[in-house]
């Protein structure tokens, strides 16, 4: 029989009320210690199988947790931080920004803690939780109907709020690139989310790991023709690389080393 202790059964009971899930920063302001304390307390938990470890937080295992966002944001982990990090190059002080509900852009979230006086519009819960109250950064929660599975708002109320910002970069995701239709989506409220978004954007940024490419979804987004640069870790080949760069777009392959860009 498996026995927790009084700290992991209140983090337990903390998920628990939050939903199935909550990064470390949350658990640890809600159990008032400190987030390492946190960590350790997950660790022991995702030990035993009662949680399961994530990016910046954690989530419960089985029928009241485990949400596909999670099992999503812990695939391919080490490609998407890569492209994050190359991602918030393009990010300036001051800027203002729409960031969407991708996992890859929840890393993309995490890296832009350092910068100051940002305007972020955004449908994601995780990303909004992770810029606020940071150097001055303004962060809005787009409106909209709740979709649990991709943590975020959808619909048209979203749609209208989004088109009450004039962006600088749109920082967007997408469930695959398709040499012949261009980037597509599971979920076509989020497809269409992104190309209203596009239209008030002076530039777009799409971030997408290699093992995207040439995978198939029902939805079309943006077509290659509406994107200014696409960010990602393994160059692409073929017909889609030809593609690509006959649509104008700039490929941004993400070759620093993580461990370089956490010792700046």
């Amino acid at each position: 029989m498996i026995t927790h202790s009084h700290r992991e059964l209140e983090l337990l009971s903390v998920l628990r009320r939050l939903g199935g899930s909550a990064r470390n920063a949350d658990l640890a302001k809600a159990l008032d210690v400190s987030e390492e304390t946190v960590r350790r307390a997950v660790k022991a938990l995702s030990k035993s199988g009662a949680v399961a470890r994530v990016h910046g937080g954690a989530y419960l295992v089985g029928a009241q947790g485990d949400p596909s966002f999670f099992r999503r944001i812990a695939q391919h982990e080490d490609e998407k931080r890569k492209i994050a990090v190359a991602v918030a190059e393009y990010v300036e002080d001051g800027m203002c920004l729409f960031l969407d509900v991708g996992t890859t852009t929840a890393f993309v979230a995490e890296e832009l803690r350092g910068y100051a006086r940002l305007t972020i519009a955004t449908n994601s819960i995780g990303v909004a939780q992770a810029l606020v109250n940071h150097n001055g950064n303004s962060v809005h929660l787009l409106g909209g109907e709740m979709q649990q599975d991709e943590r975020g708002t959808f619909g048209s109320l979203t749609e209208a709020q989004a088109k009450g910002f004039a962006y600088d970069l749109a920082l967007l995701s997408a469930d695959g690139l398709s040499s012949s239709h261009g980037f597509l989506y599971v979920n076509a409220s989020e497809a269409q989310l992104g190309t209203v978004v596009a239209q008030c954007s002076d530039k777009v940024l799409i971030a997408l790991d290699h093992f995207k490419f040439e995978k198939r979804a029902p939805y079309r987004g943006l077509t290659l023709d509406e994107v200014d640069f696409l960010v990602t870790d393994v160059p692409p080949t073929g017909d889609l690389s030809h593609r690509i760069v006959s649509a104008g777009v700039e490929i941004d392959v993400a070759s620093r080393d993580l461990n370089e860009a956490q010792n700046d």
